[in-house]
């Protein structure tokens, strides 16, 4: 079973309120976290990125006030008190270049001896897009083209420096980019970057069979996660890959308790901390794209239809066609008899894995056996101890399994991950 660490940040699984929370943005939170994960023999420490502050009618969403630092500047910081811990930056391939990005990775990979990883994404906006010269943004199709190509020069140019460190130029001609000279960071000692990606669309799935060392997923339910790794494992082939050459790692959260009751309450008493009643509205105003402050959180679901053309929310990735949404939304609010803030709590419950440390252990396992995951990104609710509990009860009991490391056994990440190194294709 392979573990990452998601630093929660700035995000809807973030508990603000809680005592315990704490600075999303000091230096200190990040180091807790990744020494806990670390301490845990984690395969690595994942962050995510930010390029523009998301708005909601606009103001500027909750979840943003603390700002987003920058990925790779951060795990340079962690490279220095760390010694084994993989360390994952989400880096955006519509708004870099490759040669500058290729730079920066293959410098990390040399920081930390090895341990440096990319999530891919792409941007879905032209919001964000407003915040870069070249402003707007990319059609779909456009966007997974230029992703691929720009993997694809990266890895042309930590090639370009030789195993035995001599440098060769390079020259890359293609629909995105044009681009030659040489290369200034020698082989790295996992000879490239892990590449991680980000995406469920068909497209999505195809640029990861074709392209990344690992995929982070969202599908947390059983049913879901044997689908979507049987489709993406099944598309290695056609690109000359084996199933162990891709690791499919859904993002998930967890609660635990000392017993599956105390668990359960516990994680009932979080949501209502994550959907506050202005939380519940938000969250109805991104679907319904209508200002719906004069609506009651305790009361029903608006009758009127949403507005797919609305600007109101800017920045977030939404939860789908907002018809379709509203309507099984409705469906679920009328069977149940649930309110707005009730509803949004049920409709978007982020626990994946709840129970005592046993349970939820055996659930993990139970996840890795039916082939819907090859290991998990967990989320924790609590900046930066949320994490602890996990490493202290839970990791002890996968290691008894024998499903878990109790040491590190290699230096690089690839090596954590049972991933080949690269063959050198100079």
């Amino acid at each position: 079973m392979h573990l990452a660490a998601h630093f929660p940040g700035v995000n809807s699984t973030t508990v603000w309120a809680d005592p315990r929370s704490g600075s999303q943005i000091d230096f200190s939170s990040f180091e807790h976290l990744a020494r806990t994960a670390e301490r845990g023999t984690f395969d690595f420490f994942f962050l995510a990125e930010g390029l523009r502050l998301r708005e909601h009618g606009g103001r500027v969403h909750d979840l943003d006030v603390v700002g987003r630092p920058e990925s790779l500047t951060v795990l340079a910081a962690l490279a220095a008190v760390t010694d084994r811990l993989g360390l994952a930056a989400t880096v955006n391939t519509t708004f870099n270049e490759p040669y500058e990005l290729a730079r920066r990775l293959a410098t990390l990979d040399h920081l930390s001896e090895g341990r440096a990883a990319w999530n891919v994404v792409t941007s879905f906006d032209a919001f964000t897009g407003e915040n870069f010269r070249r402003g707007g943004y990319l059609d779909r199709a456009d966007r997974y083209t230029r992703a691929a190509e720009f993997v694809a020069t990266a890895r042309e140019l930590w090639d370009t420096w030789t195993p035995d460190g001599i440098p060769r130029p390079f020259s890359h001609q293609g629909q995105h980019f044009a681009i030659e000279g040489e290369f200034t960071v020698p082989r790295s000692p996992q000879g490239h970057p892990v590449v991680i990606q980000a995406g469920d669309s068909p497209e999505g799935r195809e640029f990861a069979a074709s392209a990344a060392d690992v995929v982070f997923t969202r599908h947390g339910t059983l049913e879901e996660g044997r689908a979507f790794y049987a489709d993406v494992k099944g598309r290695l082939a056609a690109y000359g890959r084996r199933p162990d050459e891709l690791k499919i790692m859904p993002g998930v959260t967890f609660v635990l308790g000392d017993s599956d009751a105390d668990a359960q309450e516990r994680a009932a008493g979080i949501r209502l901390q994550q959907v506050s009643p202005q939380n519940a509205l938000l969250a109805l105003e991104q679907v319904w794209g209508r200002d719906l402050s004069s609506y009651d959180p305790d009361g029903p679901l608006p009758g009127i239809d949403p507005d797919p053309e609305s600007s109101l929310v800017q920045g977030r990735v939404g939860h789908g066609d907002p018809f379709v949404v509203a309507a099984r939304w409705r469906a679920l609010s009328e069977a149940k008899g649930l309110s707005i803030r009730q509803t949004v709590i049920e409709a978007t419950g982020r626990q994946s894995f709840i129970g005592s440390p046993r349970t939820v252990a055996e659930r993990l396992i139970e996840f890795v056996a039916a082939k819907a995951a090859d290991g998990f990104i967990l989320v924790p609710h609590l900046t930066p101890g949320g994490l602890d509990d996990f490493v202290d009860l839970v990791v002890p009991l996968l290691r008894e399994r024998g499903v878990f490391r109790s040491a590190y056994t290699g230096p690089t990440l690839r090596s954590h991950l049972g991933l080949a190194e690269p063959v050198w294709k100079g």
